[in-house]
């Protein structure tokens, strides 16, 4: 069978499971809407919660971002772990102990006001919309590749398909796809990698079969060493960056991992304080699985990538890298015209050259710049993952799992980031601000109007992705580092904090990282272009700019909180007894 009926069956398959799962889960109350009813067992929840957290980024960037960056690309794997640790230790049980439903519910009532509760709702909608518009973007990829639709084609699909399950079931409905979606994504993740493992090291583990010997004897690492410095490249295992930018993305990433709202609201779907722990913890452990491997993958891909194209015949190539130069995700110009493929160290940059038919012409490409005028090759990162087992002419049944395992991870964080866009506008702008006396009927439904257009929303910018999104990557996580992570922390942390300290650091905190990321990432303050790293703050790069936009925030909260009024005795009470271990008062709502 062809990989495109294999697609077509296993996604069809995967997206009836879906669907029934989300009919079966119908929410029937607005407990069940925010917090699946606040009865989701640990390993229920953690799975859940690993797939929420593994989106698109995760299962079909990471790797593709790790293959060309290298050692460089370690950050990733430190930040978004080391994320979940801070989560699990420093912010969950505490915030299922003080029994809220929303981040910005916690923000409303710890600080005593619903200033802050509408900062708070305005940072999630930032956040949130940010992180949504690449996983959109992500089904449409997935789907123009693999069933031969059209970008906007696969985008509107996407956006049918998570509004059924969230929009009828709410956190229950997407508690329970998740746990599916899951159990998809791991395993159309580990396949491919094994397959792979097997065939160029001998090994069935992948995390072993990274450092292990190919055919000739040499390491595998070492061959990949060899081939880089060879077509010009830095060295695979060296990196670049300095060690105070490393140190400045791994804390952002980690940060903004345990500041994300649509993950800080699955631990108010289990019953108790000591389920939330444990959850947390099982949800690392799953996590591991993907995070450990994808190093694996990406030294596959990558070295299977320059064997299969470097200096090779156009005429010669195999069918893969015509299908994906279709999609404009692989463009070569062939410069020095001896039909061969020149690949080179040169970064690549968009442009719309002369290419024929052939060589799939349909629209913008992407070309080598003038910096690097002898490299024909552009190849953008996004592919390697999905492109991985057919570059390893792997069977057209792992080829169609892998697509519909990026399926799975793209719609369970789109539907989780979706919840919190609708939870944030229904609970925490309607019910406690505009209209205190809704019905429960009422704010059901205010949630899932509100999820409908989050969707319309989310699909739209999908189809027409604002000019960083590519760039997005990280930038999510240092928006949710620089708002609500110090909030949330000297929150639990800080008797003394109050809410003028709070709303200050947070509205300066997102202003100053916004504000970072225009600047050297699109070029819309001051200059057309953006700017060049020479002239990054502090030696910063936007992706860690999230950790001083977070020092600031702290620094000015603290401050500005020391300088007004003290919060009154009953919040300060409060505070001391979310900080108690014990069991008593756990599901209290105050």
């Amino acid at each position: 069978m062809s990989v495109q009926l294999w697609t077509w069956i296993l996604v069809g398959i995967t997206f009836a499971l879906y669907f029934g799962i989300a009919i079966w889960a119908r929410a029937g109350s607005t407990k069940e809407f925010y917090v699946a009813g606040g009865g989701v067992s640990p390993l229920a929840n953690g799975m859940a919660t690993a797939a929420d957290w593994m989106s698109a980024a995760s299962f079909i960037s990471m790797a593709g971002i790790i293959s060309f960056a290298g050692y460089d690309g370690s950050v990733y794997l430190m930040g978004w772990t080391g994320g979940y640790v801070l989560l699990a230790l420093l912010l969950a049980p505490y915030l299922r102990k003080f029994g809220k439903f929303t981040v910005p519910d916690f923000i409303g009532d710890r600080y005593y006001s619903n200033t802050a509760r509408t900062v708070a709702v305005i940072c999630a909608l930032i956040v949130s919309f940010t992180y949504v518009a690449g996983q959109m973007r992500g089904v449409g990829i997935v789907f123009s590749q693999f069933l031969q639709v059209e970008i906007t084609t696969g985008v509107v699909i996407g956006m049918a398909v998570v509004l059924v399950f969230a929009f009828l079931g709410g956190m229950k409905g997407i508690t329970y796809t998740q746990v599916a979606q899951y159990c998809v994504l791991i395993f159309a993740f580990m396949v491919p990698a094994i397959f792979i493992s097997i065939q160029m090291t001998g090994n069935i583990i992948p995390q072993i079969g990274m450092g292990g010997r190919v055919e000739d004897g040499t390491y595998l690492l070492e061959k990949l060493d060899s081939l880089h410095t060879q077509l010009g490249f830095k060295e695979y295992t060296e990196g670049t960056k300095s060690t105070w930018d490393v140190f400045a993305i791994t804390l952002a990433l980690m940060a903004g991992t345990a500041g994300l709202p649509h993950v800080i609201v699955r631990f108010f779907t289990v019953p108790k304080v000591k389920d939330a722990r444990k959850s947390a913890g099982l949800a690392l452990l799953l996590i591991a699985i993907l995070y450990t491997t994808a190093p694996a993958v990406s030294v596959f891909a990558r070295t299977n990538l320059i064997e299969t194209v470097s200096n090779k015949e156009y005429t010669a190539l195999p069918q893969w890298f015509k299908n994906w130069e279709d999609t404009g995700l692989i463009a070569w110009s062939d410069k020095n015209g001896d039909g061969k493929i020149q690949y080179v160290n040169g970064e690549a940059t968009t442009g719309k050259p002369e290419f024929t038919e052939a060589r799939g012409a349909s629209g913008e490409r992407l070309i080598a710049n003038a910096s690097a005028e002898t490299n024909e090759l552009y190849v953008d990162r996004d592919i390697m993952v999905l492109a991985n087992p057919e570059i390893a002419q792997l069977p057209a049944w792992v080829i169609a799992l892998v697509a519909a395992g990026g399926l799975a991870a793209a719609l369970s964080t789109a539907a989780g980031l979706l919840l919190v866009i609708s939870t944030s506008v229904s609970h925490d702008l309607i019910k406690k601000q505009l209209k205190p006396n809704i019905s429960e009927k009422g704010e059901l439904m205010a949630a899932r109007i509100s999820i409908f257009v989050a969707i319309i929303v989310a699909g739209l910018f999908g189809i027409y992705p604002p000019g960083f999104v590519a760039a997005v990557v990280a930038l999510a996580f240092g928006l949710a580092a620089a708002s609500f992570f110090p909030a949330i922390v000297l929150g639990i942390f800080d008797k003394r904090m109050n809410k003028q300290g709070a709303i200050s650091g947070m509205v300066v905190g997102i202003i100053l990282m916004l504000f970072y990321m225009i600047r050297f990432k699109t070029g819309l303050i001051g200059v057309m272009e953006p700017l060049p790293a020479s002239e990054w703050w502090f030696d910063t790069s936007p992706e860690g700019f999230g950790t001083v936009a977070m020092t600031v925030n702290v620094i000015i909260s603290v401050i500005v909180s020391r300088l007004t009024p003290a919060p009154p005795e009953s919040v300060q009470e409060i505070v001391e007894h979310i900080r108690i271990p014990s069991g008593a008062g756990e599901a209290q709502s105050h």
